[in-house]
């Protein structure tokens, strides 16, 4: 008897017998492994096929549908594991493709774009860029473009940049925020523990551009800010749209205004700039995530997204339900267990 209380002592404190699944600290340990196990083999797997020699448009193309695969299957990977453990609906991640996250998609692409075009007018009327060119190629960091034109390079960073951008929004904020504001929700409340999330996230997201060529820690401050705004249009609207069309074209526009892209060159731009001003202001050779314009374009897109929220969900304030796990399962009481 004391022996079968001991073990199911210890089966409570592993799995919430209500939710008859794995409570949220060994879930998210139980996917970071099995996730991470995962896109190491299907990375290995779709890195091992072929490509074929040279540096024509068949080679590129075969080259960016092997990166872009990697990215798509790490995603399915992450999320088909998360979706096992967590035994979640997908909107519960900020997935329900309703009507709504389409529009709020849609923002955040004009969101996305519409910054880095206000730094490109404003530096160049401040006389601290000037344009050169139209329709440039150059070096890479984020693919091999080979001898490829500009038109082209730009057509394969545009479905690069919706691949990597949403990769990254729905495992750190769909995931990972869901998934740790849920598990914080009972010492914190429900609030207090998106908003602690939301803030964590953001810092890791500064982290992991850390390493990026030419990073510093203005550079590193202005990304965990954009990761805490990316964070409140997730929390403030309980979907992702915002979210994913924001970076995917926040990534995008940089390129096409030729700024690196946290440091890294595209390889493509519609427009030859090149940034004369001071570095501490500009970001110089990080892009403007890395200067101190990267700031009151964080002021005016959060004035942006405030505006957004109130005119389509009524009130601007945080969706609780973030912290509550909407379940594919029955949750019945803890009394039933025996």
């Amino acid at each position: 008897m004391v022996r079968s209380d001991f073990i199911m002592e210890v089966r409570r404190y592993l799995v919430n017998p209500a939710e008859r699944r794995l409570r949220a600290p060994w879930r998210l340990v139980v996917w970071v492994f099995l996730a991470g196990f995962g896109v190491v083999v299907v990375g290995g797997v779709v890195g091992s096929i072929p490509l074929p020699a040279g540096e024509g448009t068949v080679a590129v193309l075969y080259a960016t549908a092997q990166r872009i695969g990697v990215l798509l299957a790490g995603l399915v990977v992450a999320v088909g594991v998360g979706y096992l453990l967590d035994r979640r609906t997908l909107a519960d991640y900020g997935l329900g493709l309703d009507r709504q996250w389409w529009r709020d998609a849609v923002f955040g692409l004009a969101l996305g774009f519409g910054l880095p075009t206000v730094a490109l007018l404003g530096l160049l009327a401040l006389g601290f860029l000037t344009v050169t060119g139209v329709l440039t190629t150059s070096a890479s960091d984020t693919l091999a473009f080979g001898t490829t034109g500009a038109l082209f390079r730009l057509g394969l960073l545009a479905a690069f940049f919706l691949v990597q951008a949403t990769t990254e929004e729905v495992v750190v904020r769909g995931y990972l925020l869901t998934n740790l504001a849920e598990g914080l929700a009972g010492a914190f409340g429900k609030f207090r523990s998106i908003v602690v999330v939301t803030v964590g996230t953001g810092a890791l997201f500064g982290v992991l551009h850390l390493t990026n060529p030419s990073a510093s820690a203005l550079s590193t401050t202005n990304i965990t800010l954009y990761g805490v705004l990316l964070g409140a249009c997730y929390v403030l609207t309980g979907r992702l749209g915002v979210a994913c069309g924001f970076h995917v074209a926040w990534n995008y526009t940089l390129a096409l205004w030729n700024f690196p892209v946290s440091g890294l060159r595209a390889g493509a731009a519609l427009l030859e700039t090149n940034l004369t001003g001071p570095a501490l202001v500009t970001g110089g050779s990080f892009g403007i995530e890395g200067g101190l314009v990267a700031l009151p374009l964080l002021v005016l897109g959060s004035a942006a997204l405030w505006w957004w929220v109130s005119r389509e969900y009524g009130a601007v304030e945080i969706v609780d339900a973030v912290a509550v796990p909407d379940l594919r399962i029955r949750v019945r009481s803890v009394d039933s267990e025996t």
